[in-house]
């Protein structure tokens, strides 16, 4: 299907594997990842088995997401580039995980884009719940992998929120206008986390001034309604289509009666 593979291997969850595609521009790259998820999903079922790109489909176990490498390029040089820098991360680098960071909360509705989303995203272990970032630690929301020296091209910035089930022409999308935004608008990047945000006090967090994802669809949605930057990424056609999906499918979910809720209230109330 010309879809290069770059990596792929058994993930820690049972069946659950993470296939590493070769990375392009944003709209072939979007491509790429429908056409994996459909080929994968038929093969699979031709198979008597499934494949499924559901976030969170066994409890107590680990979800599932797709860790976004971002790069952004000057004609053949790598803007995020700074071989000064003691991580080799330029200053345009810094302002664009910052515009991640600041516009964290309200992109969430569409690179988390399902109420089981939420159920990955969840603060205390290693998920991408908190708004922070390092060049180490894999709690943080983004993260700046390892320069090797001699691969210029390579220095990226790693977002760690998004899940498989995303739409990946918005997520590209939302990421990107968040970035570019922190770029044009000249955004100080906070300083990167040295110690791991899930092992620390909510005190310790909120000393540092680190945040968290929305923790429901319901959560998400509040906060990108009135969100002009994703009004700007997505335009006046989408925008509101999408806000107005997402309410009913929170609507018909808020209305459900889970097994949760017959194992401890049935008889109990």
């Amino acid at each position: 299907m010309d879809v290069p593979v770059k990596y792929s291997h058994h993930e820690a969850a049972p069946s659950q594997h993470e296939i590493d595609l070769q990375y392009t521009d944003a709209l072939a790259m979007a491509d790429s990842v429908m056409t994996a998820r459909l080929v994968v999903k038929e093969l699979a079922q031709v198979q008597g088995v499934y494949a499924t790109f559901m976030p969170k489909p066994i409890a107590g176990v680990n979800g599932s997401g797709m860790h976004i490498h971002q790069s952004l390029f000057q004609g053949e040089n790598n803007a995020f580039f700074d071989e000064d820098d003691e991580h080799y991360l330029s200053e345009v680098g810094r302002k664009f995980i910052a515009g991640l960071l600041r516009h964290a909360p309200e992109i969430t509705v569409v690179t988390n884009q399902w109420v089981n989303s939420y159920k990955r995203l969840v603060p205390g272990y290693e998920a991408p719940a908190y708004v922070s970032w390092s060049h180490v630690n894999r709690a943080d929301l983004v993260r700046v992998p390892s320069y090797k020296p001699g691969y210029e091209s390579s220095m990226r910035v790693e977002y760690r929120a998004p899940d498989p089930a995303c739409n990946p022409y918005l997520a590209f999308s939302v990421m990107l206008a968040a970035g570019m935004k922190g770029i044009q608008e000249d955004y100080p990047a906070p300083l990167p986390i040295a110690e791991n945000a899930a092992s620390m006090s909510e005190a310790q967090r909120q000393a540092l001034g680190i945040k968290t994802l929305p923790t429901s669809l319901g959560h998400a949605i509040s906060l990108a309604e009135d969100s002009e930057l994703l009004r700007e990424a997505l335009g006046d056609q989408i925008f509101p289509s999408f806000i107005q999906n997402k309410r009913r499918e929170w609507g018909e979910y808020c209305s459900q009666v889970t097994n949760y809720e017959i194992e401890h209230y049935l008889q109990r109330l």
